[in-house]
């Protein structure tokens, strides 16, 4: 019968339902067992195994307290190093991922009643960075590992090095530039008035050289150029006179005989 019931619609469905999280007033800390309906809850706190829970709470309340809330503290900040290590980061953003583990620690069972009062603790205690925006407070934790801090220090010894021999680059090359200069007067400029011994004389600048001398240059070959096309043009009106007065004076005999 057990194993026919395991494998009914219901059997199958409560156990879907029981793999996800549940309502929080249906949950006791005490006994950590997390019960599916207010029927369910209402049995447990009527069991005897939570009565004795209850019983050994009464005794000392302050210490189950406590100790849930060092347990709540601890896995918070730990979810916070690993998945965001120094990064800022919205207070609500952490503690729904945090809530997503079935077997987490509630906040009602400890001793801050409200999300941004535990996240002021952490600032007071010096354990996060914490800030107030008007999106909300914004939490950022503050790595005090050994090592962390070994590693940060052996950066900052590092950078001050660096800056320490750039500093020391910079006077030795000013150094090496003042005994340069010791030996050397600089030479300041002197500034005459232009004294013109012809008013009438013009005033002619040669700004560059090389251009001048290019123009001149393509000034000749385009000269010679023309000279040697006109040469031509004249030796060919030449060819066709000669040619006409010859055939002028053919016709001429002809007529003539």
């Amino acid at each position: 019968m057990g194993k026919s019931d395991f494998l009914s619609p219901k059997a199958i469905a409560n156990r879907i339902k029981s793999k996800g999280l549940q309502k929080l007033r249906w949950y006791c800390q005490m006994c950590q067992k997390q019960c599916r309906d207010e029927n369910g809850f209402k049995c447990h706190c009527m069991s005897e195994s939570h009565q004795r829970q209850l019983l050994l709470a009464s005794e000392n309340p302050q210490q189950f307290m406590d100790y849930f809330s060092e347990e709540f503290r601890n896995d918070f900040l730990e979810l916070l190093r690993r998945r965001f290590g120094t990064k800022r980061v919205h207070n609500n953003i952490v503690y729904n991922e945090y809530i997503s583990h079935r077997e987490h620690i509630h906040m009602n069972a400890t001793q801050w009643e409200t999300l941004t009062d535990f996240t002021k603790w952490l600032g007071r205690e010096g354990l996060c960075k914490v800030d107030e925006t008007p999106k909300g407070w914004y939490i950022q934790y503050i790595d005090r590992d050994p090592e962390t801090i070994r590693r940060q220090q052996e950066q900052e010894r590092k950078k001050k090095q660096d800056l320490d021999d750039e500093e020391k680059t910079a006077k030795f090359i000013e150094q090496q530039v003042r005994r340069g200069l010791e030996g050397k007067e600089l030479e300041m400029p002197v500034y005459t008035e232009l004294n013109r011994e012809n008013e009438e004389e013009k005033v002619t600048f040669n700004l560059n050289k090389g251009a001048s001398t290019s123009v001149a240059a393509s000034s000749k070959t385009s000269s010679v150029l023309g000279q040697n096309a006109l040469k031509m043009v004249e030796g060919a009106v030449k060819r066709k006179e000669a040619a006409h007065s010859s055939g002028q004076t053919k016709e001429k005999k002809k007529k003539s005989a």
